[in-house]
C-alpha cells in the first residue's frame, strides 16, 4: 500500500512511509506510547508482537532492496526502525473520522487506518473543496469523499483531469 499510494497518488519515491491514524483508546495496544498525538508530533516504535524481523538474507540487502522489507503487520506505516508518527483521533475532537476507523475495525480487526497530507508533492495542502476536486483529477485515486458526497473518478468528466505525474522530478 506504502509503495502505491506513494507511485499513484503522491508521486514521490515509493520508499516514503505514511502515519497511522489510529483510535487513542487503541495506540497502547499497536505502539510503545500511551500519550495522545492528534497532530502527528509523536514517534514511536510498533509494538514487538507485530513487527516482522528481518531474515539473514533481508538484512544483507542495500539501499532500496532493503527499505522495500515489510516491518510490521501494519506495513504502509512502520519506517524502517519500526516507528512510526502517530495520530490518535478522539470521539470528542473528530466524530467523523472517529466514527470511520471505530467502522474500520470492526470489519478488521484493525483501528489503524493510513495517513498523509491531501496534496501530490511539490503542490501546497488542499484547503478547499475546490482545491480537493482538482487534486482528486489529478491522481490515480478512484474515490473522493467530501462533506457528505462521495464522487467516483469514473463518474467525472474526462476533460478535467489533470496531468501532475510528470510536473516535478523527483527528490
Amino acid at each position: 500500500m506504502q509503495k502505491e499510494l506513494n507511485l499513484k497518488v503522491k508521486f514521490r519515491e515509493s520508499f516514503r512511509p505514511f502515519a497511522p491514524s489510529i483510535l487513542s483508546e487503541d495506540v497502547g495496544s499497536w505502539f510503545e506510547i500511551n500519550d495522545i498525538s492528534p497532530y502527528m508530533l509523536l514517534v514511536a516504535n510498533v509494538k514487538k508482537e507485530i513487527q516482522i524481523a528481518m531474515t539473514l538474507e533481508e538484512e544483507n540487502l542495500f539501499g532500496i532492496d532493503k527499505l522495500n522489507i515489510k516491518r510490521s503487520e501494519i506495513p504502509a506505516v512502520t519506517h524502517v526502525d519500526y516507528s512510526a508518527r502517530i495520530q490518535t483521533v478522539h470521539k470528542q475532537t473528530n466524530p467523523r473520522y472517529y466514527k470511520l476507523i471505530k467502522k474500520f475495525k470492526e470489519l478488521t480487526n484493525c483501528p489503524i487506518l493510513v495517513n498523509t497530507s491531501f496534496n501530490i508533492r511539490g503542490e501546497p495542502i488542499v484547503c478547499s473543496i475546490e482545491d480537493a476536486f482538482r487534486c482528486f483529477m489529478g491522481t490515480n485515486l478512484d474515490i473522493l469523499v467530501i462533506e457528505d458526497f462521495i464522487l467516483f473518478k469514473s463518474d467525472q468528466n474526462e476533460s478535467l483531469k489533470k496531468d501532475y505525474k510528470n510536473r516535478f522530478k523527483l527528490d
